[in-house]
C-alpha cells in the first residue's frame, strides 16, 4: 500500500477516534452510575490522545490529517440518545451501544493492520490502540453482563 493509501485508512481510523470520543463523553453525560460515567470519561480522553497519535503518523507520512467527525458517527451518537430517552434502563442501553462502536472500531483496526507495507512505527501505534480497544470492548462486554 502506498503513503497515499496508508495516509486515507489513518484518516479513516482518526475520524472513528474523533467519533468514538465524542460518543464517549455523550454517554458519560447520559449514564447515571457515576462508576460509568468515570469510564466513559476516561475513555473519551484515550481517544483523544489516539487522535493525537494518528495526527503525527499521518503528519510523518507527509498526509494532512482530517478534522471532526463523520457523518455515520453523528447519527450514531443521535441514535443513542434516542434510545437512552426512551429507555427505561439507560445505562445497560448506552452500554450496548458503545459495545457495538467498540465491535466496529477494533473491525476497522483489524483490517488497517492487515496491509504488510505500513511503517513499524505506524504498526506499533495500531497495535497498541488496538490492544486497548480490545480491552475497552471487554470491559464494555463485562459491564454490560453486570448491568
Amino acid at each position: 500500500m502506498n503513503n497515499d493509501k496508508i495516509v486515507s485508512r489513518l484518516n479513516d481510523l482518526l475520524t472513528k477516534n474523533y467519533d468514538s470520543e465524542k460518543g464517549y463523553e455523550e454517554a458519560a453525560h447520559e449514564v447515571e452510575s457515576p462508576r460509568l460515567k468515570a469510564i466513559f470519561k476516561r475513555r473519551s480522553q484515550q481517544r483523544y490522545d489516539f487522535g493525537h497519535q494518528l495526527k503525527a503518523e499521518i503528519t510523518a507520512l507527509g498526509g494532512t490529517p482530517d478534522k471532526g467527525t463523520s457523518i455515520l458517527g453523528d447519527m450514531h451518537r443521535r441514535w443513542i440518545n434516542v434510545k437512552a430517552a426512551l429507555s427505561n434502563d439507560t445505562d445497560e442501553t448506552i452500554l450496548e451501544e458503545c459495545e457495538r462502536g467498540e465491535e466496529a472500531c477494533l473491525e476497522e483496526y483489524n483490517e488497517v493492520l492487515e496491509d504488510t507495507t505500513l511503517p513499524a512505527s505506524t504498526r506499533s501505534v495500531l497495535e497498541n490502540q488496538r490492544n486497548s480497544v480490545k480491552m475497552a470492548l471487554q470491559q464494555v462486554e463485562s459491564l454490560e453482563e453486570k448491568a
